[in-house]
């Protein structure tokens, strides 16, 4: 059913409703009216990287993890797995009419907020650091949920809008004012392309913007949102942000003005409970009964699109979809493509031939909380990162065990300080080779309120690792044998002398509850690691020379506008080949510039790897410090072969952003082709650098 046919229905059955009725649809627990057969519906339900909180269900990379794919068409069918399972279990649901929390088919998904600071502990949730980067894959997660039949398979949410990154302690409390560049080329893009794709929902943040707070922003919501870009779709708040108007932000007095602000700047739906007042809001004279209506109307447009309330092409759906052979398939694929190659000396591959006794160490080695990040979903079965390499090791070789240290107490059990440390010095003395898992999980990073890490609210106060963690990986280098070090993390870390001790360094994100068999088969060399880096990985030290956490000035933050060598750049990642660029054109096309790339693999290993193009606009002003990225696509390149990849740019690509929020065409665009940004540092780890040309 599309828009108009549902609006239509809207508003013929709203129009049937009681002021009353309609006002108890606005809340995201909507209950039931039986007289219209209006059957009851809980708006709440995720699916960040699979669906999330509502039982059994396939698990996939978190989000962050799925940006280092650099795969749209992957994160595409990552989102159909998703809706296809989120519908079979609302179908199962709704027969046996439990119609509660996470049983829904909005989905609050995904989350578009840039990264732009190291220490947010959300930042696992996003797409990375790069605008256009988190626009591709967020389109892409968007036309998987909502599918392209008659009716949507599942509704989408671009969150959280706009401006929101941390600190997550003050996001209850805090003003941002970024200027009007800042705004259109960092901290919009996203959110304006998704609303062009067609995403149903949109979730307002929690933090102002301007002195207006998100959720009842007129210049964000009426103006930009509606007016200008002509968003038809439905606003819902961020969970009790609207309380936070009249309690935190203190731009009303009262529960009832804060429901008739949300309400009159169009926020249709209220995950809270604010909107218990707005008949009070009415009664007072705050808001008017067809604020009440228009929000409903675009509420029930909503649940006619997915056939809620008339049946759908997607009810059939049977359980069986949950969790099936093809599902886990291609969440496998992500996790194997998802996991980034810092360092390598050729000790990766591990070669089983000549390592007897393998040592696996730390605390993340047999985590499952590692596995999943945060907002996730129940797998039947995990596999870390031990059983994965026990697995597929069999009876060849001996793979000895120790946790190390906890994840960040000082002891394990009741002895003294670091307390297993000896036995994982111990481990890896009777080993031929060491296999270092370290990193945090959704504890010590993630949002405001996450357990252990109440100081920081879920983010992170630097960018080492515990304490505990930080003495085990000294000691476990110590011993001086061959050691992998897999980092299981959300976000930029410094390993500190691992980067220089280690033989090799692999990022396995948050992989997903059997993510240890690929970070196993990536170690083994079953298969290539593949993944780019989506954010830039900088240096504990650098933080002082950054704008300060609150500041959302882009000046100094991200690849785009760092002006230091960082510890590893944005879109890096090596593989177990050796990739290239040997030539590139770009053709002018209408409205698009078609670039083609020649790919030669110098390596002994067939591999995928990611091309990418990055645009400057020399003699701009306006322009990023550093090239921009505006184009990529994954390529296979056998051993010692060539490949060739066609990627299409738009020519709004090569605009630039002015200090008044305009895009305008500026200076002589160039394009840059290669596997990583067109810098020196990035040649300098790859032995490559990129191919330029002139438009």
């Amino acid at each position: 059913m599309n828009r108009l046919e549902a609006r239509k229905k809207a508003e013929e059955l709203v129009g049937k409703m009681t002021v009353e009725e309609a006002a108890s649809q606005l809340r995201y627990d909507a209950p039931g009216i039986e007289r219209l057969g209006v059957p009851a519906y809980n708006w709440w339900n995720e699916a960040l990287h699979g669906v999330a909180r509502a039982g059994v269900a396939t698990s996939f990379p978190q989000a962050i993890g799925l940006a280092a794919t650099f795969d749209g068409g992957l994160v595409r069918r990552l989102g159909d797995v998703a809706s296809t399972e989120g519908r079979a279990k609302y179908n199962e649901s709704a027969r046996q009419d439990d119609r509660n929390i996470y049983k829904g088919l909005t989905f609050w998904s995904p989350n578009i907020n840039i990264f732009r600071d190291p220490r947010w502990g959300r930042g696992q949730e996003t797409y990375g650091e790069d605008p256009f980067l988190t626009a591709q894959m967020g389109k892409n997660y968007v036309r998987g949920l909502q599918g392209d039949g008659e009716t949507m398979k599942a509704a989408a949410c671009a969150k959280h809008f706009a401006v929101h990154s941390g600190p997550e302690g003050l996001r209850h409390s805090f003003d941002v004012h970024p200027t009007k560049k800042d705004m259109y080329e960092t901290y919009l893009p996203a959110f304006k392309e998704l609303v062009d794709e067609g995403v149903e929902a949109i979730m307002g943040a929690y933090n102002r913007t301007n002195g207006e707070p998100c959720c009842g922003s007129k210049e964000l919501m009426v103006d930009l949102l509606r007016g200008k870009w002509g968003f038809e779709g439905h606003f819902v708040s961020d969970c009790g942000a609207i309380s936070d108007f009249h309690q935190f932000h203190k731009v009303t007095e009262t529960p009832e003005e804060s429901a008739a602000l949300a309400l009159k700047m169009g926020c249709d739906v209220n995950c809270g409970g604010t909107y218990q007042y707005i008949l009070r809001a009415l009664d007072m004279g705050l808001i008017e009964e067809e604020d009440i209506r228009r929000a409903a109307v675009h509420a029930f447009t909503c649940r006619y699109m997915l056939g809620i309330m008339e049946g759908s092409e997607y009810d059939d759906i049977p359980y069986s979809k949950v969790e099936c052979k093809e599902h886990v398939a291609t969440a496998h694929e992500a996790a194997l493509k998802s996991c980034v190659l810092l360092k390598n000396d050729g000790i990766l591959p591990l070669d089983t031939e000549k390592i007897k006794t393998l040592a696996v160490i730390g605390p993340n080695a047999n985590s499952r909380l590692a596995l999943v990040g945060n907002y996730w979903g129940t797998s039947s079965r995990y596999v870390t990162v031990v059983e994965g390499l026990q697995d597929a090791l069999g009876d060849d070789v001996k793979v000895l065990f120790s946790e190390g240290s906890h994840l960040f107490k000082d002891r394990i059990e009741l002895g003294p300080n670091d307390d297993r440390v000896s036995e994982a010095v111990t481990v890896a003395n009777h080993a031929d080779a060491v296999v270092l898992v370290v990193g945090l999980d959704e504890t010590l990073e993630g949002e405001e309120g996450d357990a252990y890490n109440a100081s920081y609210s879920g983010d992170k106060p630097d960018l080492y690792l515990p304490r505990t963690q930080r003495n085990l990986v000294k000691k476990v280098l110590d011993v001086g044998k061959p050691t992998v070090v897999v980092l299981m993390a959300g976000s930029s870390m410094d390993l500190e002398s691992a980067h220089e001790k280690a033989n090799a360094i692999l990022v396995g994100w948050y992989p997903g509850a059997r993510g240890g068999k690929a970070i196993a088969e990536l170690l083994l060399g079953k298969k290539s690691p593949s993944g780019k880096l989506p954010l830039t990985f900088y240096r504990n030290e650098q933080l002082s020379s950054m704008p300060a956490f609150e500041d959302y000035g882009m000046k100094g933050r991200t690849y785009r506008y760092f002006e230091d060598k960082p510890l590893y750049p944005f879109g890096f990642g090596l593989t177990y080949g050796d990739c290239y660029v040997t030539d590139v054109k770009a053709e002018k096309l209408d409205g698009k510039v078609k670039v083609t790339c020649k790919v030669k693999n110098d390596g002994a290993c067939d591999t995928q790897d990611v091309v990418q193009i990055y645009c400057q606009n020399e003699g701009s002003a306006n322009a990023p410090v550093h090239p921009r990225l505006c184009g990529f696509e994954r390529v296979c390149v056998k051993a010692g072969g060539e490949a060739e990849c066609v990627i299409e740019i738009e020519d709004r690509r090569f605009l630039v952003i002015n200090e008044e929020g305009e895009a305008v065409s500026e200076g002589n665009v160039v394009l840059y082709a290669g596997m990583g940004q067109p810098n020196e540092q990035t040649r300098e780890l790859t032995g490559h650098g990129s191919l330029k040309v002139e438009l």
